[in-house]
């Protein structure tokens, strides 16, 4: 009988995150919750294994050193090792975010999250994964962060979320600079859209449940040896940079 598969999903413990865990988590996976919350991280580990899902908490800020050195140690200690990382957690920074009028402060802490966080994460996991026989690494992106869809003639992103968006054009480059240097590595990597979802992020404006918003990374992170790498992707299929 095969070992199951660990995957870390970074803020797990509501919306998308936490349904990214519990589909991962039905296909008989070891799930990390990674959140910075004590609580809401006990609940949701809790929540996952009162539906049978073999989940176990991992304390996480994503913009600290110190916290993502502890996460690593905690995951090899309780797990072993890693196959899956799911780069989700993510803030806006607070609307409106005009570019004349946001704060400067505002798209620090917004790329200091979304952008540096994830870096900070990944290469902590990075030996981790080296080590797993079908490594994925997946980074929750989303369509606002498209240079080619903000650009395009007809099309509505709706508000300028100036910090937001522009971090996600900053993790979608990022993440094929990882493709490009891993190249010669067996980790796919690639960006996942999970559109417009109802979560406190856009206080539950959207129109999608995160169920919904989760199917897309939960696809990459299944991906089979020989998938598609360095990809932005979303439910429909492919999403220009």
């Amino acid at each position: 009988m095969s070992e199951p598969k660990i995957a870390l999903v970074t803020g797990a413990n509501k919306g998308i995150g936490f349904e990214i865990a519990a589909g991962l988590g039905a296909l008989d996976w070891r799930i990390g919750v990674g959140a910075r919350d004590r609580q809401r991280r006990d609940t949701a580990v809790e929540k996952l294994r009162a539906a049978g899902i073999d989940a176990f908490g991992v304390p996480l800020d994503v913009d600290d050193d110190a916290s993502v050195i502890a996460a690593a140690e905690l995951i090899a200690d309780r797990a072993g090792g890693l196959d899956v990382l799911v780069n989700n957690a993510a803030i806006t920074g607070g609307v409106p975010q005009t570019p004349t009028t946001v704060d400067p402060a505002t798209v620090r802490a917004v790329v200091e999250t979304n952008v540096i966080g994830v870096i900070r994460v990944t290469n902590m996991m990075l030996p981790m994964l080296r080590r797993s026989a079908s490594p994925r690494i997946v980074n929750m992106s989303s369509s606002v962060g498209s240079l080619a869809l903000q650009t395009a003639f007809g099309i509505d992103m709706g508000p300028i979320p100036t910090a937001y968006s522009a971090s996600k054009t900053f993790l979608n480059a990022i993440t094929i600079q990882y493709v490009k240097e891993l190249s010669n590595t067996n980790i796919l990597i690639n960006s996942g859209c999970p559109g417009f979802t109802a979560t406190d992020l856009n206080g539950s404006r959207g129109v999608r449940t995160p169920q919904q918003g989760a199917a897309i990374a939960i696809r990459l992170a299944t991906l089979p040896d020989g998938g598609p790498t360095g990809g932005f992707f979303d439910d429909a299929g492919t999403v220009p940079w």
